[in-house]
């Protein structure tokens, strides 16, 4: 068997933890990850028929039974991660439906999976279903989109355009929007089908008063999501309070549609003139 710290999965997924923590989005033991692998990317790392503990996950997601996916443990410090991932992480496959999740490694303290793990298999199942190349999903706390949903309306037209408008960018990274959810019980099944129905028209969902969740077909992609939208959250914090000299306007985010071949989302936008 080939040393799993040296996998290309395994390092990025070292990497990515880190960057979170150092953003400030993963304070203490907040946040979580799950990367989905396909067996050919493990099989050279673990023992495929050597199973450490079964865990359930209370619930069940029969499309992802047999599916493999790294994710980090519950009550885990994403700081600690690069230090001593075999504690912090763990590589699991889902067996009995998606009711339960075979450890094959990591976690070696005993510990268990992310108390999110309902929420971000949900997820995965509704964004492969719509994008087959869909791998990741993240959970963090980045302040400025946690504060900005203590001030601005909740309606995701409103949001998703407020940040298209802070940023050139932001319409280029996620024309499909943000969607956004009221405030929920995190850690339930609850949050976890509804974050799901709205990971359905975008691949940004905002849990108001307490964080995002983001997916993408890699680490990179999903930490870019989360990052441009924390920035547009940013500039607007730091002008909501301003006169506004200069707009970016529809017809801008228009230019910005033809130019770079991306579509805004259906009816967020007025007509192109």
């Amino acid at each position: 068997m080939k040393d799993i710290l040296t996998a290309d999965f395994m390092t990025e997924m070292i990497r990515t933890t880190g960057n979170m923590y150092r953003q400030g989005w993963d304070e203490r033991n907040s946040g979580n990850i799950s990367l989905l692998l396909d067996e050919t990317e493990v099989k050279d790392y673990v023992n495929l028929k050597a199973v450490l503990r079964s865990l359930p996950t209370g619930f069940k997601t029969p499309e992802l039974d047999g599916k493999y996916f790294l994710v980090t443990g519950t009550g885990k410090y994403f700081k600690n991660v690069e230090y001593a991932p075999e504690v912090n992480l763990g590589l699991v496959r889902l067996t009995d439906g998606g009711g339960t999740a075979e450890l094959l490694w990591g976690l070696t303290d005993g510990g268990g999976l992310t108390s999110e793990f309902p929420a971000h298999m949900m997820s995965h199942d509704v964004r492969l279903r719509i994008d087959p190349m869909h791998r990741v999903v993240m959970h963090c706390h980045p302040a400025n989109l946690l504060a900005m949903t203590f001030v601005h309306s909740l309606d995701e037209r409103e949001f998703t355009r407020t940040l298209w408008q802070m940023c050139t960018e932001c319409i280029m990274i996620f024309p499909d929007g943000v969607n956004v959810l009221p405030w929920m019980l995190c850690g339930t099944n609850a949050i976890g089908e509804a974050t799901a129905e709205k990971m359905k028209t975008a691949r940004l969902v905002v849990w108001a008063l307490h964080g995002i969740y983001g997916a993408g077909r890699d680490l990179d992609e999903t930490f870019g999501l989360i990052e441009t939208a924390e920035k547009g959250a940013e500039i607007y914090l730091k002008i909501a309070h301003l006169p506004r000299l200069n707009h970016i306007t529809d017809d801008m985010l228009h230019q910005i549609e033809r130019r770079y071949g991306v579509k805004a989302r259906e009816g967020y936008l007025a007509q192109a003139r």
